[in-house]
């Protein structure tokens, strides 16, 4: 496991060091099984470091907040996130509230610090409980925050389940350091059912932001919202994180439960490229890999100047050759390999390329739905 983990993050580092060359860089975190959640979230947020919010310290009983189970709508491992109205609280710091989230932070990752003038897609999908109960005050499972200045202390963006006549989902925004909800839907729509969420930001005085939340069994859209010319930072900002989980309020107790919130595949990609710029390994060699991400098929584009005989292997992240294809090149053009990958699930893989004494390698995203 531990081996596995250390491999997933080369790839992830790999990933964003290669993805970035090409004007955009993605950090994809997927649940890959029980046992080492943190590190595995840690690994991918913040490596060497800790993202994770807990009320492990009020209630070390019960062990880690958050964990990972195999889940039968979706046939992946998904995270789970639990918090209980007693005894948790927000890290034994606050006790008017509860938090379990992850984070990007200030020893994150670039590629995870959204800064002044970068477009920045994030996606997940999660799930709430058929019987969840929200709170009258706030239940908030995600948040665009600024951290540095003088408005950091009011989330620009927040998504939260609400207690009221009918229960909703808010999406409220913060332009200064008061939140307004500027969305509110139903919330019986997304109880029990698996939700997948877009959101594309254009950080910026002049931004733009939008949202949309569609059912995964059968893609009816159940939140959309668009603003193109909205402020989209905080002033004084060092950068603006996105947060995940379930953070709420204990003023009335006997409003809450307590609750299980899933989440899976989280995406952060920063950068929308116009087209996909040449990447050079040496002098003679390059690789191109596009689209990325993908869902149906992958072209893989190399340029050699000399003949050779290139073998293309596309590995899962514990080694294993899943593909492979070996041709005779001659020198002097492009050449394009288009592989199938419609039989391997959503993740991350890594394509190898050789020819001769040199190897060509880059890591690329299958996450469904993007061809």
């Amino acid at each position: 496991m531990h081996y596995l983990k250390n491999i997933k993050l080369f790839v992830y580092i790999l990933a964003g060091n290669l993805l970035s060359l090409n004007a955009a860089a993605q950090v994809v975190l997927e649940a890959d099984g029980p046992g080492n959640t943190y590190e595995l979230i840690n690994s991918v947020f913040a490596p060497g470091y800790d993202v994770t919010e807990t009320p492990d310290c009020a209630h070390p009983d019960f062990g880690r907040h958050i964990d990972e189970v195999m889940d039968p709508d979706l046939g992946i491992y998904v995270f789970r996130f639990h918090i209980h109205v007693t005894p948790d609280n927000d890290r034994c710091i606050n006790f008017d509230r509860q938090r379990n989230e992850i984070k990007s932070y200030d020893k994150s990752p670039a590629n995870l610090k959204a800064v002044e003038g970068e477009t920045v897609e994030y996606s997940w999908k999660f799930k709430l409980d058929s019987a969840f109960q929200p709170s009258t005050s706030f239940t908030h499972i995600h948040q665009l925050k600024a951290v540095g200045g003088s408005e950091e202390s009011m989330p620009l963006i927040t998504l939260t389940p609400r207690k009221s006549s009918t229960n909703s989902l808010q999406l409220r925004y913060a332009k200064n350091t008061s939140q307004t909800t500027i969305k509110q839907v139903a919330l019986a729509p997304f109880l029990g059912n698996w939700v997948e969420v877009k959101e594309k930001v254009l950080y910026g005085e002049q931004g733009s932001y939008e949202l949309q939340i569609k059912r995964v069994s059968d893609g009816e859209i159940l939140l959309d919202y668009s603003n193109k010319s909205i402020r989209m930072w905080k002033t004084g900002a060092s950068f603006i994180r996105p947060k995940w989980g379930i953070y709420r309020s204990l003023d009335v107790p006997s409003d809450l439960r307590d609750e299980v919130v899933l989440f899976a595949s989280f995406s952060v990609r920063e950068g929308i490229p116009t087209s996909v710029k040449q990447v050079n390994i040496r002098e003679n060699k390059a690789l191109k890999t596009y689209p990325n991400p993908a869902s149906e098929s992958v072209s893989f584009e190399y340029v050699l100047r000399e003949s050779d005989h290139v073998t293309l292997g596309i590995y899962s992240l514990n080694g294993k050759l899943l593909k492979s294809i070996v041709n005779q090149k001659q020198a002097g053009g492009n050449y394009i390999e288009r592989v199938d990958v419609t039989d391997l699930s959503a993740g991350t893989y890594l394509v190898k390329i050789s020819s001769g004494n040199l190897n060509m390698s880059e890591p690329f995203i299958i996450h469904k739905g993007y061809n």
